[in-house]
Parts: C-alpha cells; sequence; structure tokens
C-alpha cells in the first residue's frame, strides 16, 4: 500500500520528496499499529493458563466426576451416552441437602462431561451477583481469569470471546447474568463422533440393515428417540419412523427437547 500510495503522489505536480516520504511513512505506520492492536485484541490464553476464579464456586473444565461429587456430594450425574457425554445441573437453593456457603449468588450450575471430564460450564446467577450486567461480567471476569478485552457481540445483547481452546459467552438469563465456559477441543471430538455414529447408522440405513431407532410426529415436524414416552403418544396416523436422526433431519424434522 505504501508503494502505491508513493507512485501517485510522486508525479509531476506532486510535492517535495521529503515530504511524500513523511506521507508513506506515516501510512505505514498506521497500518502497522492497526496490524498490532488487531492481535493484541485476539485471546491467544490456553485453558492451562486459566488461574483458578472465586466466581466460578470451585468448578473448572477439566474435573473429573469424583472432583465433581467431592465438590458437590449430593450431585447426580447422567447417562453416559453411547458417544461418551453425560450431563448434570446442580441447584444449591432447591436442594437442602447442598451446603449453600458456597453458592452465594448462584442460581444454577451446569456441567457437561466428555468421558468423565467437564468440557463445558454454565453458570446462571441471581440479579444480586455482584457484577449484574453483561458489561460489568464481561469486565470482572476478564480480570479474575486474566483475560484480554477481546469480547465480541453475541446474540442478544451477550458477549462471546473465543480464546486457543476454549470459548467463554456471558448473557443475560432471569435478569441475572450468566456464564458458560467451552473447552473447544473436546468440543470438536464430541462433533466429530456423533458425525462418524450418524453416517454409520446411515450407511446401515441404505445397505437394509438395523431397526428405526427415530420417530416422527407429522405434525408437529418433531422427531424423538424410540424409547422417548412422549413419542408413544403421538397418534399413529401422525407417527412416522426413520432409521437416524440425520435421515429425519434431511426429511425436515426437528429434534425434541424433552428427549434427546
Amino acid at each position: 500500500m505504501g508503494t502505491l500510495i508513493a507512485s501517485r503522489l510522486m508525479t509531476d505536480k506532486s510535492p517535495p520528496y521529503s515530504t511524500c516520504l513523511r506521507i508513506v511513512t506515516l501510512a505505514f505506520l498506521t497500518l502497522s499499529v492497526g496490524s498490532v492492536a488487531a492481535q493484541d485484541s485476539q485471546c491467544k490464553v490456553k485453558l492451562s493458563d486459566l488461574p483458578h476464579a472465586a466466581e466460578l464456586t470451585g468448578f473448572r473444565l477439566g474435573m473429573t466426576m469424583d472432583q465433581v461429587k467431592a465438590r458437590v456430594p449430593q450431585v447426580l450425574f447422567g447417562r453416559t451416552d453411547d458417544l461418551g457425554m453425560s450431563k448434570t445441573s446442580i441447584n444449591p437453593y432447591f436442594d437442602s441437602k447442598i451446603d449453600k456457603s458456597g453458592f452465594a449468588d448462584v442460581r444454577t450450575v451446569s456441567l457437561d462431561f466428555l468421558d468423565g471430564r467437564v468440557t463445558s460450564l454454565w453458570i446462571g446467577y441471581e440479579p444480586t451477583f455482584k457484577w449484574p450486567t453483561v458489561a460489568t461480567f464481561v469486565k470482572g471476569i476478564s480480570q479474575s481469569l486474566s483475560l484480554p478485552d477481546a469480547w465480541t457481540p453475541w446474540k442478544w445483547q451477550g458477549q462471546q470471546m473465543k480464546c486457543a481452546d476454549f470459548q467463554l459467552t456471558v448473557s443475560s438469563v432471569a435478569q441475572g447474568p450468566s456464564f458458560r465456559i467451552l473447552n473447544l477441543t473436546a468440543d470438536a471430538t464430541f462433533t466429530a463422533r456423533r458425525i462418524a455414529k450418524e453416517e454409520e447408522k446411515e450407511a446401515l440405513a441404505e445397505s437394509g440393515e438395523g431397526e428405526a431407532e427415530i420417530v416422527g410426529d407429522r405434525q408437529s415436524k418433531i422427531y424423538y428417540p424410540v424409547d422417548c414416552e412422549v413419542a408413544k403418544e403421538i397418534n399413529e396416523a401422525n407417527r412416522t419412523t426413520f432409521k437416524t436422526a440425520l435421515e429425519a433431519e434431511k426429511a425436515g424434522y426437528k429434534p425434541s427437547n424433552e428427549c434427546k
């Protein structure tokens, strides 16, 4: 770009060479500063670099189920599916057995596990939390986790930041802030497993092997696992079946939120 500016300036009516040089130099410095600023605005922090933050109430990505159980003995884990994924939620103020002293202003903690380790941590805070808005939470959690100011808008009034191997999102839920941190490497592993599983099922379906595993409702265009109780209530006239979820989605059906 500097060369282009110089060539346009160096004409018969051009200003003195020294003036041209100063203009080109200024343009180059402007571009350089912009490039450095863009690099500085990126988050290159790794999960292994993150410090413990009191605001995460003792949880962190990579924890084992035993470590979560030690933190909250009353926790109950969901079934681990054939891809290695399981989920659980902790609601301190709805379980009288949980010690609430370690969950001040925390409404819900949701954990996703892959192969027995936490890959996603979501915390919903009460409106009384010390950082009640998205803006104040973003500023506060950035300081607690030693993160750069590299947040970008996300959905409706939320903020998101993607770092080297994890992603953070902050939004407002029930008038209080919510925070999620996701292990991107584990998420990619799960996605690859899911795609491979779907392709395997699709291949079986095309070969005529395997039984139907998905039940669809023609009226609502929603599909369910064959063992879902809601699926059993679908009127026979509206009932249809598919070998795989991928097959159902190709037919225009969407997954149910009640049975996954």
